[in-house]
């Protein structure tokens, strides 16, 4: 039996193609094992038994969209080889046509994403304030979650500055519940009203239609500087938490405040919490701008290789539980208010399951493009508040699906379909692939014998938590605690480490220095004032202006947050990549060892050589995964040298995995190319050992604190 080999992920198919064009027909190749497709359901939510490709395209001969097959598909119907074409050749026009139709209105945010298919397990703790039933110990649910960039279009890249979305779709036997949150957890705008304005001015200039994907220019920071009540979210942004490492290594919030209900009929307040596994890591920012160039898809091909290699991400799901008191309020804190966070130390984060992404789509159109998420699919045990941030989300989430996907039939594209029975009484409308029976979709009715019937709090209806409405005057304005716009800025920023606050001085300074305007640059910096004096001189003086003072002199938080910072601890290594920089001179068995240890270790190796192929022959030949020319070092996680080849291209991978913190490591053999890169050995997070198996722990304990902090530190 063949030893097996580690596995190298994206390959693009099931197959390994034949270098001649096959001439013997055959059915399309199955999904590859890490591929999964929606559950075969009718458009009523009822299971259809079948293969998982039913809803695939079949036979082995090209046909029309009705079914006939084509002899030819390679030239349209002309009068004569070199005459007119035909306007009879309906081949051509269903071709051309559907071709012109294949597009839909990309989202207006978060149109460029990623998905992926999994499970829940709830652990059960959340049953004494919630009748869900997803929650309860061990059910499991199956799960779609998509991942997005906010601002960009669909073809921007991966690795910008911005705030990420973090969906997902519980396909619970209750009916379908949506928890769709981003990265950060406090919101730039209290109030829906004003979604419009900040995504106007974040968008790109509307003439020229630049920049694309970013924040750094002069209408988004106009906005924010003159709207503080975005302060909060602005300074996430800035921090490391805008350009994450992974969305395997991305916290996710629901950022509103919603109503839990138990069994009895008692409401608690909840805020919702994605805890990765892997811990929380960001990029750099030199090693952000350098992947949007070399590989704008580099988060969700992170995704998708992950899930492929096996090493499948995991998040656990907390809830901060507050009491539903009369003033929505906790310590001080307005549950209401989107751009608050209750600090963790103040409202522990309690699990109340888990959830693995175990599959990648078998098609990004069906599935990642037209999932469909709204805050308002909601399930009996969770509830709405009077957040009116969420409040505008129930109503424009349902819109802008009808707009997207032509119709309000969109619960019956496959990825949206529900995982229990439909029966809605709707009829009619674009796209409605449901064949409904009976002759009276009305209620009451006798014709259909009455049905459907209403169901009661004792068989699992979705009843509306009954909250008392005090007297009040119809007015458009806010509460008084939505006045204060900075001091959950301060909280955050005197939360961080010090290495995490430089990173956002630093990009307060790129983002300001990309603005024209004076105006717009001095107003951050009053801005900034209220956070930090500090913060405000560092960056007065990279954009060289003056730092303005405080307009009141404000005392430190009265309490700092750990829970805020990603530096200090350490997490699992799973789906790490570790480049091999290796030739025809390297110890091969070595570097074959060594790729077997990392690939056992749950991580992945790459081997770096001189061209592609193998290095060496016989049982010592190694696959080449990377060449000297297709790499780069944002790709890596850490490097290994296994030899010193006097190649240019690869003093840049070392110098550049240095600057940006990563761990290095090699066999003596490697030593002269850190010496010609400039690089000492002594430094912290270097290791050279003789030993494979030594190295290899060396460099898996420094992967686990994610960077080598120190050198910057």
């Amino acid at each position: 039996m063949s030893e097996k080999k580690p596995l190298i992920p994206g390959t693009p198919g099931s197959g390994t193609p034949s270098v001649d064009e096959p001439t013997e027909p055959r059915e399309p190749l199955p999904p590859k094992s890490d591929q999964r497709s929606p559950a075969l359901r009718t458009a009523t939510g009822e299971p259809v038994k079948g293969a998982e490709t039913a809803r695939g395209q079949k036979g082995e001969y090209l046909t029309t969209a009705q079914g006939a097959r084509l002899y030819d598909t390679d030239h349209s119907l002309k009068a004569g080889k070199r005459g007119p074409t035909l306007l009879q050749d309906h081949h051509l026009r269903e071709k051309i046509t559907h071709f012109d139709h294949e597009r839909i209105p990309e989202r207006v945010v978060h149109a460029r994403g990623a998905a992926a298919h999994g499970v829940f397990r709830g652990y059960g703790a959340a049953e004494p304030i919630s009748k869900a039933a997803f929650l309860g110990k061990d059910v499991e649910t199956p799960v779609f979650v998509r991942f997005s960039t906010v601002l960009g279009s669909r073809g921007s890249a991966d690795a910008v500055r911005d705030t990420r979305g973090f969906a997902t779709k519980f396909y619970t036997s209750e009916g379908t519940f949506d928890l769709v949150g981003n990265n950060i957890p406090v919101f730039f705008i209290q109030d829906g009203i004003k979604f419009p304005d900040i995504i106007h001015a974040g968008k790109p200039h509307p003439d020229r239609e630049i920049p694309q994907a970013q924040s750094a220019h002069d209408t988004f920071w106009d906005f924010v500087s003159l709207h503080t009540e975005a302060t909060a979210h602005t300074l996430w942004n800035m921090s490391d938490r805008g350009i994450p490492r992974s969305y395997r290594m991305m916290e996710g919030f629901g950022v509103n405040t919603f109503r839990m209900i138990n069994a009895d009929g008692e409401s608690t307040l909840v805020k919702f919490h994605w805890k990765p596994k892997l811990g929380v890591h960001s990029l750099v920012w030199e090693e952000a701008q350098i992947i949007n160039g070399m590989d704008p898809d580099f988060h969700r091909r992170d995704l998708a290789d992950a899930i492929e290699a096996g090493a499948y991400p995991q998040w656990e799901l907390g809830i901060q539980a507050f009491p539903d008191t009369p003033d929505q309020m906790f310590d001080g804190i307005d549950l209401l208010d989107p751009t608050k966070i209750v600090p963790e130390e103040l409202a522990p984060v309690q699990p109340i399951g888990v959830m693995t992404l175990t599959a990648n789509p078998t098609n990004f159109f069906a599935e990642t493009e037209q999932v469909a998420f709204h805050p308002g699919h909601l399930v009996p045990g969770i509830d709405v508040t009077d957040d009116p941030l969420l409040q505008a989300r129930l109503f424009s989430y349902l819109d802008t699906q009808i707009s997207r996907l032509g119709g309000p039939n969109f619960g019956q594209i496959p990825i949206n379909r529900p995982h229990t029975e439909v029966n809605d009484m709707l009829r009619d409308g674009m796209h409605q692939t449901g064949v409904h029976p009976g002759v009276a979709p009305y209620r009451p009715n006798s014709l259909d014998g009455g049905c459907p019937f209403l169901a009661g709090a004792d068989t699992s209806a979705f009843v509306e938590v009954p909250v008392p409405m005090p007297e009040s005057t119809k007015l458009r304005g806010a509460p008084a605690s939505y006045d204060d716009h900075f001091s959950q800025a301060r909280l955050f920023y005197a939360s961080l480490t010090d290495i995490e606050r430089a990173h956002v001085a630093q990009a307060y300074t790129f983002e300001l220095g990309k603005c024209y305007e004076q105006a717009i640059k001095e107003r951050t910096l009053r801005v900034l004032a209220e956070i930090d004096t500090g913060l405000c001189a560092e960056v007065a003086a990279g954009l060289g202006l003056p730092a303005p003072e405080p307009t009141v002199a404000h005392e430190a938080p009265p309490i700092v947050s750990p829970a805020l910072s990603q530096v200090g601890a350490e997490w699992p290594v799973d789906g790490r990549i570790i480049g091999i920089v290796a030739d025809e001179t390297s110890d091969l068995a070595e570097v074959a060892a060594a790729v077997k240890k990392i690939d056992a270790g749950g991580m992945v190796p790459l081997v770096i050589g001189p061209h592609g192929g193998q290095l060496g022959s016989g049982k010592e030949a190694v696959p080449v995964s990377r060449t000297f020319l297709t790499m780069r070092s944002v790709e890596f996680d850490a490097i290994l040298l296994a030899a010193s080849p006097s190649d240019p291209r690869l003093l840049v991978l070392v110098s550049e995995a240095f600057r940006h913190c990563k761990a290095i490591g090699g066999w003596p053999a490697g030593r002269d190319l850190l010496v010609s890169a400039g690089i000492s050995a002594d430094v912290p997070g270097i290791v050279v050992a003789d030993e494979t198996e030594e190295l290899l722990d060396g460099m898996t304990t420094l992967m686990r604190s994610h960077r080598v902090w120190e050198r910057t530190v």
